[in-house]
């Protein structure tokens, strides 16, 4: 087996990341990101965003000041939140909750929610499926009035 340098030789133990009863059969490969190297978007003076995406799932790094405001929404996508930096409030189903640096949130598909930032703040969003509303340029609630 060759490893990642094409030398011949991996580590004792190593399997090289090959079950030999899927490798022959599915020729597929894992894709590499530099996340930082993202297209980031500016969605308002307030809000950045950056994702990656693949088949079914969108990893999403968002980039909130202080005051920004992402108005109720909802979308046929499971959504985890998972605010690194900062902190946001959020509504949801009538209840409010401070999402604060190293908690998660999980919406499940359809449930309306909204974001008011109460600091600057790093939010990472997981989609399942990918959200095709982004792509499509219809996420009404995030343009701009």
């Amino acid at each position: 087996m060759m490893d990642s340098d094409g030398n011949g030789s991996m580590p004792k133990g190593s399997s090289g990341g090959i079950i030999p009863m899927i490798f022959n059969h599915y020729s597929a490969l894992p894709q590499l990101y530099d996340f930082e190297n993202a297209v980031e978007e500016k969605i308002s003076d307030k809000i950045t965003r950056q994702y990656v995406m693949g088949a079914q799932t969108m990893l999403v790094k968002w980039t909130f000041k202080k005051g920004a405001v992402i108005p109720l929404h909802f979308h046929p996508n499971e959504q985890i939140t998972w605010i690194t930096e900062g902190s946001a409030e959020v509504k949801s189903q009538g209840k409010t909750f401070i999402v604060k640096a190293g908690a998660v949130i999980i919406f499940p598909a359809y449930v309306p929610h909204e974001f008011m930032i109460l600091e600057d703040t790093i939010d990472i969003d997981f989609f399942s499926p990918v959200r095709s509303d982004w792509l499509t340029n219809s996420a009404d609630y995030l343009k701009q009035k």
